[in-house]
């Protein structure tokens, strides 16, 4: 019986903590932003193929509803691991931008294949992968973005 309790007095707090969360804001869409180091000499290189590549495939997807925006932040790195470029693409919810689904990743395939020219996903692979040699990649995040409610 107490262990009863104990579980049901937990959740209690963690549903009092996310009812009291939800007094001071609505929640918005989600941001997964990946984070870059470009290599030294390499920075017009990897933004041209940005421009080149990303931007269109993207943009293609945005017109099909598999995304709701998508930015592209740079910062001067305030040491050597830090990072330089973050690329981050707006999801309506988690579940989109975490969760797989079939019909989603056939859009981008189809994308891809129009973008490259070439359905054979080995050959789109071997033209994407030159960024590699660009850029180091640091690390991902989710964030969840928040509508703050105003004050009564």
């Amino acid at each position: 019986m107490k262990r009863i309790t104990a579980v049901a007095g937990f959740l209690c707090t963690i549903l009092a903590g996310a009812a009291l969360a939800q007094e001071h804001y609505t929640e918005g869409p989600v941001w997964e932003c990946s984070s870059y180091r470009t290599k030294p000499g390499h920075f017009d290189d990897y933004m041209k193929y940005l421009r080149e590549n990303f931007l269109p495939t993207t943009d293609e997807g945005k017109k099909q509803g598999l995304l709701l925006d998508r930015k592209v932040f740079l910062q001067p790195p305030s040491g050597p691991n830090d990072w330089d470029v973050m690329i981050c693409t707006l999801f309506p919810s988690f579940g989109k931008a975490m969760d797989y689904s079939a019909s989603d990743e056939d859009k981008w395939k189809a994308i891809e294949a129009k973008h490259y020219s070439t359905t054979d996903e080995k050959k789109q692979q071997e033209m994407s992968s030159k960024r590699f040699d660009m850029r180091e990649f640091i690390g991902t995040s989710f964030v969840r973005e928040v509508n703050l409610k105003p004050m009564k």
